[in-house]
C-alpha cells in the first residue's frame, strides 16, 4: 500500500499546513458515518486490520516523491516544492489511533475511529481509512443481513468474479467473512486471510463431456470420497437422478451435497429432496446459488424450499441496494500555538451533517444481558446527564446513561505509530459479530431505532459552537 493512495487535494492542504507553520499541531479527527445501510437499524465495524497494516508501513518512496515531484500547476509551476517533498521523505506515521474492535455493531454518528496527532497526518490518511473502513463495513454488514436471512445455514461468498476489482474481491472476502460467511471461493482471499475455502464445479465441465453421467463420474474420480455436484447444466431433476445413480453405482463415494444455480430454487429443491430421500441420500444436502440475496433468501425459506447451503455472489460483493456507506472523516479539535485544545464543529443547513466537536468517545450500555443504548461524550468534559438524543430516521428515545452498565468502546490500537492492541484473529472476529448481531436483532427486531445519545456536556458545547459559528457567520454577511 502506498501513501499515495489518497486525493490530490489531501496533498495540497498539507502542503499548505507545512507552508503555513501548521502542519506539526496537534489535531483530533473522527471517522463515522451518517445513515444506517440497507434501510437498516445497525452496521457491523470491519477494516481496522487493513487501516493498521496500511499505518504501520505508511512512508513515501522515492518513486513517490518524485512523481509528486513531476506534478505542475495549471500555470507549469511545480505543484509541490522541494522542500516540502523532502520533508515527506523523512516523515513517518506516529500519530495514536483509537478504533471500535472489528465486529463490533455500530450506529450513526457514533466514531467508529479517532486519529490524535498532527494536523498534516492526520488530513494524509483520511481518504485511505475511509476506504478502507466504509468498504469492509459495508460489506460485513451486507453478509450479516445475508446470514441472518439464511437462520443458521452456511453462506459461501461466491462473488469474486464481479467483484469491483481484485482489491475489491479480497476486501469483500474478508469482510463477508467476519459478517457471518463460512468460506470463500477466492483462493488469495483464503491464502492472505486464513479463510476456509470452497467450490464445486462450473458449467464449463460439464460441457467437457460427452454427457452429464461421463462429466460425474470424472469429478468423483478427482474429487476423492466425497463430492458435490451441480445438477443443472441441462435438464435439473435427471440431473439429481444422475448424480443419485452415480453415487449408487460407487459405494466409495459420499454424494456429499447437489447444487442448483437456475430455475424454480424452491419447487426444485424441493422435488430434488424428494428423490434423494426416496433413493436414501436422506444426509445429501441441497446447495443453490444464482443471483441470491437476503430477500430471495428469506422468500425460499418462506416457500418452504429444502436448501441447507448457499453460495451468494453479486450481490454480497458488490452491495446490491446500498452502494457505498456515507462515512466521513472530520477535523473536531485542534491544539492552538498556547498548546490549548480548540474544538471544531463543521455546520450545515441539513442537521445530519453538522459535526460534534472534541475528542469523543463512545459508551455502550447493558442490561440483563441486552444492549441499552450507547452515548458519545467528550472524554476531556467527562460523560454526565442528562443525555440527549440523536435523532436519526425517526424517533430515537433518550439513552439513560445510569440504567446499565457501560463499556468504552474506542480501544487503543495505535500509540505513536507502533500497534498496541491485542492480536485477534480473524475466526473470534468473526464469532464476535454473529453472536454480536444475533443478540442484537433480538433486542431491535426489524428497523426498530437503537437508542444513541450525546451526554449532557458535549450537547451544550455542540450548541455553543453552533451558535457563536452562525453569528460569526451572519456578522460576515
Amino acid at each position: 500500500m502506498s501513501p499515495l493512495l489518497t486525493d490530490l487535494y489531501q496533498l495540497t492542504m498539507a502542503c499548505g499546513y507545512w507552508q503555513l507553520g501548521m502542519h506539526e499541531r496537534k489535531a483530533v479527527f473522527h471517522q463515522i458515518f451518517r445513515k444506517n445501510p440497507f434501510h437498516g437499524n445497525y452496521a457491523l465495524a470491519a477494516g481496522l486490520a487493513s487501516v493498521v497494516e496500511f499505518l504501520e508501513n505508511w512512508h513515501f518512496s522515492r518513486a513517490e516523491l518524485d512523481y509528486l515531484g513531476s506534478l505542475q500547476t495549471p500555470e507549469g509551476r511545480p505543484r509541490f516544492p522541494r522542500a516540502f517533498l523532502d520533508y515527506l521523505a523523512a516523515l513517518r506515521f506516529d500519530c495514536d489511533i483509537d478504533a471500535v474492535p472489528e465486529g463490533t455493531l455500530v450506529f450513526p454518528h457514533e466514531p467508529l475511529l479517532r486519529v490524535t496527532g498532527s494536523l498534516l497526518q492526520g488530513q494524509l490518511v483520511e481518504s485511505a481509512l475511509l476506504n478502507f473502513i466504509n468498504f469492509q463495513t459495508l460489506i460485513a454488514t451486507k453478509a450479516s443481513r445475508v446470514c441472518l436471512a439464511a437462520d443458521g445455514d452456511p453462506v459461501a461468498e461466491f462473488g469474486l468474479r464481479r467483484a469491483q476489482g481484485p482489491d475489491g474481491a479480497l476486501s469483500a472476502s474478508r469482510a463477508a467473512y467476519i459478517g457471518g460467511c463460512s468460506s470463500t471461493s477466492n483462493v488469495l482471499a483464503g491464502m492472505r486471510f486464513g479463510i476456509p475455502v470452497s467450490g464445486t464445479q462450473g458449467h464449463s465441465w460439464m460441457m467437457a463431456f460427452a454427457d452429464e453421467t461421463a462429466a460425474f463420474n470424472a469429478f468423483a474420480d478427482i474429487s476423492g470420497e466425497s463430492v458435490v455436484l451441480l445438477v443443472d447444466t441441462w435438464d435439473t431433476l435427471q440431473g439429481v437422478r444422475n448424480a443419485i445413480a452415480l453415487a449408487k453405482s460407487r459405494p466409495g463415494i459420499c454424494l456429499r451435497a447437489i447444487r442448483l444455480d437456475s430455475g424454480d430454487l424452491a419447487e426444485l429443491s424441493i422435488q430434488a429432496r424428494a428423490l434423494l430421500d426416496a433413493a436414501g441420500f436422506t444426509s445429501t444436502e441441497i446447495m443453490a446459488s444464482n443471483s441470491l440475496d437476503e430477500q430471495v433468501i428469506a422468500a425460499l425459506k418462506r416457500k418452504g424450499a429444502k436448501i441447507s447451503r448457499w453460495g451468494v455472489g453479486t450481490s454480497l460483493v458488490t452491495s446490491q441496494g446500498q452502494p457505498a456507506l456515507d462515512g466521513v472523516y472530520k477535523l473536531s479539535a485542534l491544539c492552538s500555538a498556547q498548546n490549548v485544545w480548540e474544538y471544531r464543529i463543521k455546520l450545515s443547513e441539513d442537521d445530519i451533517k453538522i459535526s460534534n466537536p472534541g475528542i469523543l468517545q463512545v459508551r455502550r450500555y447493558s442490561q440483563n444481558g441486552r444492549l441499552a443504548g450507547d452515548v458519545i461524550y467528550d472524554t476531556l468534559a467527562g460523560l454526565e446527564q442528562p443525555v440527549h438524543a440523536v435523532a436519526l430516521e425517526g424517533p430515537v428515545p433518550v439513552v439513560t446513561a445510569a440504567s446499565g452498565k457501560g463499556a468504552d468502546l474506542l480501544q487503543p490500537v495505535l500509540r505513536a505509530g507502533k500497534n498496541v492492541a491485542p492480536s485477534t484473529d480473524i475466526h473470534a472476529v468473526r464469532v464476535l459479530a454473529m453472536d454480536s448481531v444475533r443478540e442484537f436483532v433480538q433486542s431491535c427486531p426489524g428497523t426498530t431505532a437503537y437508542p444513541v445519545g450525546l451526554c449532557g456536556n458535549l450537547h451544550a458545547c455542540r450548541e455553543r459552537l453552533r451558535k457563536a459559528k452562525g453569528k460569526a457567520a451572519h456578522a460576515r454577511e
